[in-house]
């Protein structure tokens, strides 16, 4: 009679153990996959991205030249010396619209078209019918632009056409030479109020 007390306690306890040991292995259970999935998410920005060359679609030489000419516009529009230097040759050499004799390399086409820009706001400049034309490692393009912007407080306007020569180089399209005529003086669409000063006429764009 005194032992069964004892045994209904020791099972008891032993009933209590199971249950709680069962208890630990199921958390154990289910921690270890979340666990390993947070650590996996934790992990995920310090594994290597796939190889870009493997992923983006090649472009061909047309189409490397036709973007390496709109960034050349866009950079000269906003004044980024540094980001038109990168399309730009050393060695490059530059025929403008004005009678002078041409502008080689790019230190000197870089001094002129800074002390240029210095003097503009409003800057417009678009690009249309272009033509590319690629032979190995050269390449030529010619397009019609419209230029328009602010000049000493007047407005300007201009239109004109560009042929540039392009040497691929370190696997990248660099103009290597670019010549720039003016076609004819344009009205700005400015108020006529204003009287219009001299054009300016922009230095190679």
């Amino acid at each position: 009679m005194k032992k069964f007390p004892s045994r209904c306690l020791a099972r008891g306890i032993f009933q209590t153990s199971v249950l709680w040991i069962i208890a630990v292995v199921f958390l154990l259970v289910c921690a270890t996959p979340a666990g390993a999935q947070k650590n996996k998410k934790n992990k995920q920005p310090d594994t290597p991205p796939a190889d870009s060359s493997n992923t983006i679609i090649p472009m061909s030489d047309e189409h490397l030249i036709d973007y390496t000419l709109s960034e050349v516009l866009g950079a000269w529009q906003i004044g980024d010396v540094e980001k038109l230097h990168k399309d730009y040759a050393d060695d490059v050499s530059i025929v403008s619209g004005s009678w002078g004799p041409p502008v080689i390399g790019w230190a000197n086409y870089a001094a002129i078209y800074q002390q240029q820009r210095a003097r503009m706001q409003q800057v417009r400049l678009d690009r249309l019918n272009t033509f590319i034309k690629v032979s190995g490692t050269f390449a030529w393009a010619c397009y019609q632009w419209d230029f328009a912007a602010v000049v000493d407080g007047q407005p300007v306007a201009s239109q004109g056409q560009t042929t540039v020569v392009l040497e691929k180089r370190n696997n990248h399209w660099v103009i290597v030479h670019n010549h720039t005529s003016f076609v004819q003086e344009v009205p700005a669409a400015i108020p006529t109020t204003i009287t219009p000063a001299q054009p300016v006429k922009p230095s190679t764009p």
